[in-house]
């Protein structure tokens, strides 16, 4: 189940540097991960998580499944926003969603993930990612979380 407790999802505008193009001229594939890794990295951090004490509690975030769809080109010097949208559901996975849109509102991409929280000792995912990332968040609307009640 989707829960949007934003209006506009979480987004960073990139540019596309001259080492990040492939012969063909238009950037490689590898760095559409890479950028939605910078959008979720930064998401999660106006969100108000500090993934050092994340890691410190011995949990740390893991991607299990990537897809990208691949729609329009990007080449050197292009610009591009990349929005980061959080689904969320009942088990240890959850979704992130990246869309990769040029300035004229084109989207040139898409990057999904399957992802989870891993409890770094015993190397299992914790049950209740959720919560986990609810509880470190000062904003957990920009995770696509509902704020927790005031008590």
């Amino acid at each position: 189940m989707t829960h949007d407790f934003a209006t506009e999802p979480f987004s960073v505008r990139l540019e596309v540097r001259s080492y990040e193009i492939d012969p063909q001229l238009h950037l490689n594939g590898g760095f559409y991960v890479q950028y939605g890794d910078h959008a979720r990295f930064a998401c999660v951090q106006a969100a108000g998580v500090s993934i050092e004490d994340l890691l410190g509690s011995g949990i740390g975030p893991v991607n299990l499944e990537t897809v990208i769809k691949y729609h329009r080109e990007l080449r050197g010097g292009d610009q591009v926003d990349v929005s980061c949208a959080w689904e969320w559901g009942s088990g240890k996975t959850y979704r992130v969603h990246h869309q990769l849109r040029q300035l004229n509102g084109t989207v040139a991409a898409e990057v999904s993930h399957v992802s989870g929280l891993l409890d770094i000792k015993t190397r299992r995912l914790i049950a209740d990612p959720g919560h986990e990332w609810r509880i470190r968040a000062d904003r957990p609307e920009l995770l696509g979380l509902e704020p927790t009640s005031p008590t």
